[in-house]
């Protein structure tokens, strides 16, 4: 399989903070990695560098064939193939679910009204909210507003999708809703690069984990030798807080 996102030597600063130094990693097609980390590793500062919402100091980043990261990058055309699933879900509240959903292919991809209306009642089906069409966000749950902020991103049709910590402002029972759609996705051959650390999707989904402190991969493995024989004391510390 091809590699479908390319990290090379990453460097990111935020002043006199070091977000990313030097991180190298790669994604091939239909792959899920996991990352995991302390607070302020930079793990959800790389995510944000691989869909331009930050910009590298330095090093190279690549979706497919096209660099992602040089000065006249198409960031529009970057955002359509890498879709992102925040923390924090970020519908617009005066949008009906449905609405959320056709409202970027429409103005971006200028796909016809109903066209996006019928691809967005599929996704709908897809991550089980076919009955919210006409909901507004205010009446739904975290969990199922997070699905539908997962269906808004499929609906661009990405090559690869980014989830920075999507279930980490959900209620307990909530969490599993949306780790199922996820595993759905995986088992279709989603490209995806997770931050999460939701272990039983790690193992269930998880073709890579990746472990990252102080901006750096410290350890790179598969689910089942990383949690239980990391090679570094630094992995092995930070495992036995979170397992």
């Amino acid at each position: 399989m091809n590699d479908r996102v390319r990290v090379i030597d990453a460097k990111k600063f935020f002043g006199k903070v070091v977000a990313l130094n030097g991180v190298t990693l790669s994604v091939k097609e239909a792959e899920v990695v996991l990352v995991i980390g302390p607070s302020g590793s930079g793990k959800s500062t790389l995510l944000r560098c691989i869909n331009r919402l930050e910009r590298l100091n330095s090093g190279e980043i690549w979706i497919d064939n096209d660099e992602v990261t040089k000065p006249k990058a198409d960031i529009r055309k970057i955002r359509e193939e890498v879709g992102m699933v925040f923390q924090s879900f970020n519908l617009f509240p005066h949008l009906t679910a449905l609405q959320n959903i056709t409202l970027a292919p429409k103005i971006v991809k200028k796909i016809p009204e109903k066209e996006a209306t019928d691809k967005a009642r599929m996704l709908l089906e897809r991550v089980g909210l076919i009955d919210k069409a006409d909901v507004y966000p205010g009446q739904l749950s975290g969990g199922q507003q997070q699905r539908v902020a997962i269906a808004r991103a499929l609906a661009m049709e990405p090559k690869v999708m980014l989830f920075d910590e999507p279930t980490s402002a959900l209620d307990p029972e909530m969490i599993k809703e949306v780790l199922d759609v996820m595993l759905d996705l995986a088992k279709d051959g989603m490209t995806m690069l997770v931050v999460s650390h939701e272990m039983g999707f790690a193992r269930a989904a998880a073709n890579k984990v990746v472990f990252m402190d102080n901006g750096e991969v410290v350890e790179t493995g598969p689910p089942e030798k990383l949690f239980t024989h990391p090679d570094m004391e630094r992995t092995k510390r930070f495992l036995d807080h979170i397992l």
